[in-house]
């Protein structure tokens, strides 16, 4: 199991088994915060805790996820999707720059072309340290 908190503690998540590869996004939104992504379906194997806060795009007229975060230290906790699937499950991703290093550090690097294609861009065989440290 992964771990991430935020920086004053009041946040948490947890991911079980393997995350597989971590997306790095240069959408609008993610290049900002400087995130790094591990995905699943919300309360299957990740599980946020905390008194998170909330923010969707305030220009899209039908946003498609929020972002939660903590409203002490402002740290981006995760990113929820607003719409179930068609199986019934909600999307979630956690930022793994929450996770202690060691525990993220090897992890491939999948990049991710959110602000142009939105289409994956092809692998240069980074990992999590490699844009970390």
């Amino acid at each position: 199991m992964i771990t991430g908190v935020c920086h004053c503690g009041a946040c948490h998540w947890t991911l079980e088994g393997d995350p597989g590869a971590i997306t790095a996004c240069n959408c609008t939104l993610c290049r900002r915060y400087g995130v790094l992504w591990a995905y699943d379906d919300a309360d299957e194997r990740i599980h946020v805790t905390g008194p998170m806060r909330t923010y969707t795009h305030a220009g899209m007229p039908d946003p498609t996820l929020e972002i939660l975060f903590c409203p002490t230290c402002a740290c981006v906790v995760a990113w929820r999707g607003l719409k179930k699937r068609e199986d019934g499950r909600l999307r979630i991703a956690v930022n793994v720059r929450l996770a202690p290093p060691e525990a993220v550090a090897d992890l491939a690097i999948d990049h991710f072309d959110g602000l142009n294609t939105s289409e994956d861009l092809p692998a240069d065989g980074r990992c999590v340290r490699d844009m970390w440290f």
